[in-house]
């Protein structure tokens, strides 16, 4: 079914006469962000500061929490299934080295595309955690307690029909926001999980460029190829975010010809906030990157990741502090976090 468009002749208005033109791609920049909210709260792999990441428990945290949309990590089982998890590895979440222990592979690790769907669901999933000596350490210690209660992967069809559920039984239109994990592994593997994400949000009505989702990835490369050949080909038009990571691989997008290249496939970005205020910031003398200013001169929407309490940079007093110095004084776009109740209390109390 189609998710509920609430907006639909408000984003139709706020569309015409809005958009910007590079080389060729219309992009609608802080218009499509405006159609819902000023400032967007991107629930980071759901309320993640409350409940293990990217469990259904967490997802509905979120969505009761108030965030305006919810982040679905993809990657893909052994048959073929798109299921929610950070990583394309099973063993800093999960108890796969209990349940299945003859089936790491030779570096130690184990890969969600060597388990079937039934196998994934005889995993139980936790806070993400470290081993050291043998012993499980949960990596946020704050957070909610390791091996405790009972947490399942799930599917991505799953997720959205949690979210679109909700949004029918509560009236509101919270949004997703998938990101495609590691597209050239999982092409080593044999499987295009792109095509494959891609067949699940036209399955559930995600296909146009005002539906409430964006669809983000770190590899330029394939986002490129979603752009530019896979949503033709499916008659699709949905948003592209590019992530942007601190690592030398992201230093070319940075620059005024790097972004420019970006706004030619890309609607928006995702930058680490380490790109926007810089290291070696301190409090009241912050170093800001020209990286915001960039983007929006291109029209582009930018969504800097990851806002958390209990991981606070030096140049930040407190939470609060630190959405007042990205939402407020930089004036990024929205901010993906780990605890979308503070981040909506604090964007509705100062409106």
């Amino acid at each position: 079914m189609k998710p509920i468009k609430a907006a639909g002749l408000l984003a139709t208005m706020l569309l015409v006469g809005c958009a910007v033109t590079v080389n060729d791609r219309v992009l609608v920049g802080k218009d499509h962000v405006a159609r819902w909210q000023e400032k967007l709260v991107i629930a980071h792999r759901g309320a993640s500061g409350y409940l293990p990441e990217h469990t259904l428990a967490a997802k509905a945290m979120a969505y009761a929490q108030g965030a305006h949309f919810i982040e679905q990590d993809l990657v893909m089982s052994k048959d073929d299934h798109v299921v929610v998890l950070h990583d394309h590895y099973l063993d800093t979440v999960t108890d796969v080295h209990d349940v299945f222990p003859d089936r790491a592979r030779a570096d130690g690790r184990y890969y969600v595309v060597d388990f079937t769907l039934a196998e994934l669901r005889q995993l139980a999933v936790s806070e993400r955690f470290k081993v050291s000596g043998g012993v499980k350490a949960a990596v946020f210690e704050s957070r909610f307690p390791l091996e405790k209660s009972s947490f399942r992967i799930a599917t991505f069809a799953e997720e959205i029909e949690l979210i679109q559920g909700l949004n029918q039984s509560t009236g509101r239109s919270v949004g997703i926001y998938p990101e495609i994990k590691s597209p050239a592994f999982h092409r080593g593997e044999g499987k295009d999980i792109s095509a494959a994400v891609l067949e699940v949000l036209k399955t559930y009505g995600y296909d146009e460029q005002q539906d409430r989702v964006f669809l983000q990835c770190f590899d330029g490369n394939e986002l490129q190829r979603i752009g530019r050949e896979l949503l033709p080909a499916m008659n699709m038009t949905v948003p592209l975010v590019q992530l942007l990571g601190t690592g030398p691989e992201f230093r070319a997008a940075l620059t005024p010809a790097g972004m420019k290249m970006v706004a030619s496939y890309a609607d928006g970005i995702g930058p680490s906030m380490q790109l926007i205020v810089e290291r070696g910031s301190v409090a009241g003398k912050l170093k800001i990157s020209k990286l915001v200013e960039l983007a929006h001169d291109l029209g582009l929407v930018v969504h800097p990741y990851t806002f958390r309490r209990d991981l606070l940079p030096v140049y930040a007093d407190d939470y609060d502090d630190l959405l007042k110095i990205f939402l407020d004084d930089i004036g990024v776009d929205g901010v993906f976090t780990d605890f979308p109740d503070l981040t909506v209390e604090y964007i509705e109390s100062n409106l």
